[in-house]
């Protein structure tokens, strides 16, 4: 964890604080970033939507992914955990007896994961979600990454709650449940590319993210006219890794 690379990353997550900023778009930077900076295997974001329930918004890997849906499936694990109670959860070790969430645990071993760390989202008194770390070895992370860790978890939750936000609540929960329902939307896009393009399904989120940022539209509008099939498939596949 380089100097150079954590001031980068934190002025890029600052880059991205403005009045228009793309929610889905940072999400995945943050998480991708908890990757590169904090030496971690792979990084999740839970945040909840206008009803209180966790959704993943956000994820470095499908793997991360898949395990933070079964978490929310079974509504139990370290990471819902950590929201419910606003405060950090680790598991240091999945094959460690006794375990709290023996199911969680199996499913994270399967996924080529040996240990967890769940930071909670929150600014004072409001706890917006949770950033969650995996590392394929048993072990914890030094207190210099979780103290990182946790700063970068700080950036995201104040980059969510502007100041604006933070004064209306129904006005955050309308831009959280845009956020979720933009992540149907570039689901929905993924498959439609991976399918005609015949790539994989993170090859195709690159292309979109690649292909947006290119043009200055946010992800969630691409995704609609990939479904829509108003993107030359030809200029897409030309942007393919």
């Amino acid at each position: 964890m380089s100097v150079e690379n954590l001031a980068e990353t934190f002025v890029e997550l600052a880059d991205t604080l403005v009045a228009d900023f793309d929610p889905i778009d940072f999400m995945h930077l943050l998480a991708n970033r908890c990757v590169t900076t904090l030496g971690v295997d792979a990084a999740g974001i839970l945040l909840a939507d206008h009803r209180g329930e966790l959704q993943v918004v956000g994820a470095s890997s499908d793997r991360a992914r898949v395990l933070e849906l079964f978490e929310l499936q079974h509504q139990r694990g370290p990471c819902m955990e950590c929201y419910l109670t606003s405060e950090p959860v680790t598991i240091t070790g999945f094959t460690e007896p006794p375990q709290r969430w023996p199911e969680f645990s199996s499913v994270a071993v399967t996924a080529g994961f040996g240990a967890v760390h769940a930071l909670p989202m929150r600014l004072r008194e409001q706890t917006v979600g949770a950033l969650n770390l995996f590392t394929v070895n048993e072990s914890a992370l030094s207190e210099t990454r979780l103290r990182v860790a946790r700063a970068m978890a700080d950036v995201a939750t104040i980059g969510l709650l502007q100041a604006q936000v933070i004064s209306h609540r129904e006005l955050l929960a309308g831009q959280l449940q845009n956020a979720l329902q933009s992540r149907v939307l570039i689901e929905q896009a993924k498959g439609v590319l991976a399918e005609r393009l015949r790539i994989s399904v993170s090859v195709a989120f690159h292309i979109l993210r690649q292909y947006s940022r290119h043009h200055h539209l946010h992800l969630s509008g691409v995704a609609e006219d990939v479904i829509a099939g108003a993107i030359d498939m030809t200029a897409l596949k030309a942007a393919t890794p």
